[in-house]
């Protein structure tokens, strides 16, 4: 059974860093050892009264993807010595506020977490993040 535990939220001013972490038990995360990967995992968030967004995510062929307003500012990583998927948040703004979940299919047969709904794939409970100015 895939479960995924989020910390690492809180309250932040404004051009400060947050790192978020993403336990994961179920399946191993890997290092770049394989040309394809059986499982993909990502961060995305969201704000009250509007649709889930994906933050930064890796496919199963490794590669990176970064939402516009993560590029430059959040890095992506996972640890494979404590299982646990990161979120290094930098510069962060006001319109970062939102929960942050992570996800996971595994499986993954879409390729990538960009293409699940809150209905398919594992999630999460979130990880609240706040950012005053």
């Amino acid at each position: 059974q895939v479960q995924l535990v989020e910390s690492g939220g809180g309250a932040s001013q404004a051009g400060r860093s947050l790192r978020l972490s993403c336990v994961v038990s179920g399946f191993t995360l890997r290092p770049y050892l394989f040309s394809k990967y059986d499982y993909c995992i990502g961060w995305f968030r969201q704000v009250p009264g509007k649709e889930r967004e994906m933050v930064a995510a890796f496919n199963t062929d490794y590669n990176i993807e970064l939402a516009d307003f993560a590029k430059e500012r959040f890095i992506i990583s996972q640890d494979t010595t404590r299982n646990t998927l990161l979120l290094q948040m930098n510069e962060l703004k006001p319109e970062d506020t939102a929960m942050y979940y992570c996800a996971a299919d595994y499986p993954c047969v879409r390729h990538s977490v960009a293409l699940m709904t809150s209905a398919t794939g594992y999630w999460g409970h979130g990880t609240q993040v706040t950012v005053s100015s």
